[in-house]
């Protein structure tokens, strides 16, 4: 997982609330388990006037030109802006697969789904939340060429406008960004004591390894 310190970006206005991973991910891209790929089809039924299929060539597919994904001047967003709720629907962790692979790092919402919230975090995506007063700010005053700045070790966020604001996160996630840990290498931190206590259980239990 790559991890997360810093990120100077402009952002992608998604001026919608509850954004379901449905509408995330459609429900046919989740037989790939691969978790990359997703990108071409972020937003599947609103970026493209057809209907999306796994493993088809997205090439040349008919755009939408009024959805904000198809604008020019967002192209190179890595920071999306949107409405409370985003995330919502089913569990399906190719949301944040999808989101990333696209090539967004941060998502800023009033508020986020449960389980999408834990998934971006395993997923080197930073969710955060900020008050609705302060979503608002943001949708009111950003435009397509002012930049964000994400400091995620002081937790702060500020605009080429002179906006800053604060955010919180639990420390625990904040480390693993930092570090680019997800649940595996944060796991594999502890491979010494894990052998070690192997080691003396195939000692005390000998018929269990054989």
């Amino acid at each position: 997982m790559r991890a997360f310190t810093t990120l100077n970006s402009i952002v992608m206005p998604l001026d919608r609330a509850n954004v379901d991973t449905d509408a995330i991910i459609p429900k046919q891209f989740l037989k790939s388990i691969r978790r990359s790929g997703f990108g071409v089809f972020l937003f599947d039924e609103w970026r493209y006037l057809d209907r999306g299929e796994p493993d088809m060539d997205c090439t040349n597919r008919p755009l939408n030109p009024e959805f904000v994904l198809n604008k020019p001047e967002y192209k190179t967003a890595e920071i999306l802006l949107s409405r409370e709720n985003f995330g919502c629907g089913s569990s399906r962790e190719h949301a944040p697969w999808a989101l990333e692979d696209y090539g967004f790092r941060v998502i800023i919402a009033p508020s986020f789904a449960d389980i999408f919230y834990n998934n971006c975090f395993k997923n080197g995506l930073l969710p955060i939340v900020l008050s609705a007063a302060e979503v608002e700010i943001l949708f009111n005053n950003l435009t397509a060429n002012c930049r964000v700045k994400i400091d995620l070790a002081a937790q702060t966020l500020n605009t080429d406008l002179g906006i800053e604001m604060k955010f919180a996160i639990d420390a625990s996630r904040k480390h693993r960004l930092l570090n680019g840990l997800d649940d595996i290498a944060l796991t594999l931190q502890q491979a010494d004591e894990i052998k070690a206590y192997e080691l003396e259980r195939a000692k005390r239990a000998p018929w269990l390894f054989t």
